[in-house]
């Protein structure tokens, strides 16, 4: 690697709109987020599937085993 080119690689503190932080490596100096691993639904298990037009239950019932 050429010296001087590259941007200082740091550890920076990263906060989440939830409170949480956790620490990693970047070139930014901060880094603020709105939805991590610990608030997010999908990782949650708090995930809600909108269904309108009964889509979901559309498929289940055309790819289920018989």
């Amino acid at each position: 690697m050429k010296a001087d080119i590259h941007p200082d690689y740091q550890e920076v503190n990263v906060v989440c709109a939830c409170g949480e932080t956790f620490t990693t490596r970047s070139t930014r100096k901060d880094i603020r987020l709105d939805i991590c691993s610990k608030c997010h639904p999908f990782f949650t298990g708090k995930q809600k599937i909108m269904d309108t037009e009964g889509r979901v239950e559309k498929f289940k019932k055309k790819y289920a085993k018989k």
